[in-house]
């Protein structure tokens, strides 16, 4: 059984729309301007709106989403991937946007997932407050968790804008962080393929999360 406790976030006491709006001008009134003048009056209502899109990820379990399982596949025992699968994130430490691709991969062990569930289960995790290292270790072992496959590999490449619209500013790097279970950690061959088929031929010494 999967970890329920590693998956879920924490429950959280929620403040209402309203508070959230009103934290909002306080934000615009620390940043020196006015909240009730025409071009910012309706900044906090869609400042809320966009928060629930960028954070829906807190509102879904990622058992659910891989909960549906097929097991006629006729045999097969090969790696399954799914590469460039573009999402965007929040940085925990500053709140800006991290935008970046994730490849996924597992080696089937009997059941295999709708490929959707595989772009699904990135998103979920994209889409609450994150950094990179932490985020790929969950997209890892909750693949592992509640598929049970034989291996997973999970490699993330992403763009930090706290550091390329802040701090350091320093544009065009991207960070690279990758988690292997089972087969892709102990079996080199496993992890090589995976990492050809992602595209990143030679690069199979990618230390693991």
């Amino acid at each position: 059984m999967p970890n329920r406790a590693a998956i879920a976030p924490s429950a959280v006491m929620r403040p209402t729309r309203a508070e959230a709006e009103e934290a909002v001008r306080t934000l615009i009134r620390w940043a020196g301007d006015d909240p009730s003048r025409e071009g910012l009056l309706e900044t906090p209502a869609r400042v809320a709106r966009a928060y629930e899109e960028f954070f829906e990820g807190y509102a879904e379990d990622p058992a659910a989403i891989l909960a549906r399982t097929f097991e006629e596949v006729d045999g097969y025992d090969e790696l399954i991937v799914l590469t460039d699968i573009r999402f965007e994130s929040h940085c925990e430490h500053h709140m800006v946007p991290i935008i970046g691709k994730a490849h996924v991969g597992y080696l089937p062990d009997h059941r295999v997932v709708g490929i959707s569930k595989l772009a699904r289960l990135v998103e979920v995790y994209a889409k609450r407050l994150q950094i990179q290292e932490k985020m790929t270790v969950q997209i890892a072992d909750a693949l592992q968790d509640i598929l049970q496959p034989r291996g997973v590999g999970v490699v993330i490449e992403a763009a930090h804008q706290c550091m390329t619209t802040r701090g350091v500013h320093k544009p065009g790097v991207a960070l690279v962080t990758s988690r292997m279970l089972g087969a892709f950690r102990s079996d080199p061959s496993t992890r090589r393929e995976f990492l050809g088929i992602i595209g990143m031929r030679g690069n199979d010494q990618l230390s693991n999360t």
